[in-house]
């Protein structure tokens, strides 16, 4: 099955097998604008049944890393454009990621105090600028809590970055929905203390979420609109809230209606739980849709989620950063390259070195 088309966002994936999102931080500067660079690395993994492009901030301050390629303004959308038709020339298809930290952030990146459900800092590191100049890990700033004024503006910002993603020639969105980024800090307790319609109840904390949702399917079809979740993972990779389980199923009984292209599930990282049977089966009953797993998956464990039919697409992360043609390789039972102490070292910032230099295997 990994390697059967499956029909997704009015077209036909040519394979299961999905290229999952991964910062690399290699845009054009001033701007964060995509570049050539970026088109040639999305163009040599075009194999994939899918790509879905990296993390993208949908408004400055949305933004919570340095050199990552923005969706809100006009060279954000032309650098993208070099991209897409890069993908599409190989006969590949492309998402992309529509991004929001909330408060996983630092106000010399975001330019201004980063926003969150509550004010609550997050103790965490982000790739921004030093005071010594050059790039590298900053201690988050402590956000405010928004307004309803701001949760107003964002889902407009998320909005205008679907239909700048569509104009920029992307195949449909990604909402980031996990990892303890804006959506993912609105669903749970241990960052969102909100005492109005946002916060407090599991409902009221599904509210975000929901409104971004369905003002970006009413924007561009629900056909072209997924998200990503991360259930088992703990908020920033590490806390957890104990009804994190009970209120995801409540978010995907609500999602089933309306088709979205896929529910990304993000597994296997950080502070984790491992996906029980009995998990994917009630996942499964609830939302009877697309459903796409990644997480430290390999051909073989990939391959068994689509048996079980607990999956219906599977993302690999590392192994494209080393395989820009992992299809072919997993198709001859060809040898990945290996994720090295090098690899992690170019992963973020620098050129083309770890970036598009990976040759193919044939």
């Amino acid at each position: 099955m990994l390697f059967s088309e499956f029909p997704l966002a009015g077209s036909t994936l040519a394979n299961r097998i999905v290229m999952a999102p991964m910062t690399r931080s290699r845009t054009s500067q001033p701007g964060d604008v995509p570049n050539d660079l970026m088109a040639s690395y999305y163009q040599q993994r075009a194999s994939a049944g899918l790509i879905i492009a990296e993390g993208t901030p949908v408004s400055a301050v949305a933004r919570g890393y340095s050199l990552t390629p923005g969706i809100y303004t006009q060279a954000h959308i032309d650098g993208w454009k070099k991209t897409t038709d890069a993908v599409h020339q190989q006969g590949g298809k492309i998402f992309l990621q529509l991004w929001h930290v909330g408060r996983r952030s630092h106000s010399d990146i975001a330019g201004e105090q980063p926003v969150a459900p509550s004010a609550i800092k997050q103790p965490d590191q982000v790739y921004g600028p030093l005071p010594e100049g050059g790039f590298g890990m900053v201690e988050t700033s402590i956000p405010r809590a928004m307004t309803i004024e701001d949760i107003e503006k964002t889902i407009a910002d998320f909005v205008q970055g679907a239909k700048n993603a569509i104009e920029a020639g992307f195949d449909g969105v990604e909402l980031h929905g996990a990892h303890g980024y804006l959506i993912d800090q609105f669903i749970r307790e241990v960052s969102n203390q909100r005492q109005d319609q946002y916060g407090g109840s599991q409902q009221n904390r599904l509210r975000f979420p929901l409104e971004v949702i369905n003002a970006v399917n009413d924007a561009i079809g629900a056909d072209r609109v997924a998200i990503r979740l991360s259930p088992l993972v703990g908020e920033g990779f590490k806390e957890t809230d104990s009804d994190i389980i009970e209120v995801t199923e409540l978010l995907l009984k609500q999602l089933a209606p309306m088709k979205l292209a896929y529910v990304h599930f993000s597994e296997n990282i950080g502070d984790y739980t491992e996906a029980t049977d009995s998990f994917r089966q009630r996942v499964r009953k609830i939302y009877p849709n697309p459903i796409m797993v990644a997480g430290k998956l390999n051909q073989q464990s990939a391959q068994a989620l689509l048996d079980k039919g607990y999956a219906d697409l599977v993302a690999f992360g590392t192994p494209y950063v080393t395989n820009p043609d992992l299809v072919e390789r997993f198709k001859h039972n060809i040898a990945l390259t290996e994720f090295d102490a090098d690899a992690r070292l170019t992963l973020y910032g620098g050129d083309a070195t770890g970036y598009t230099d990976y040759p193919a295997a044939t």
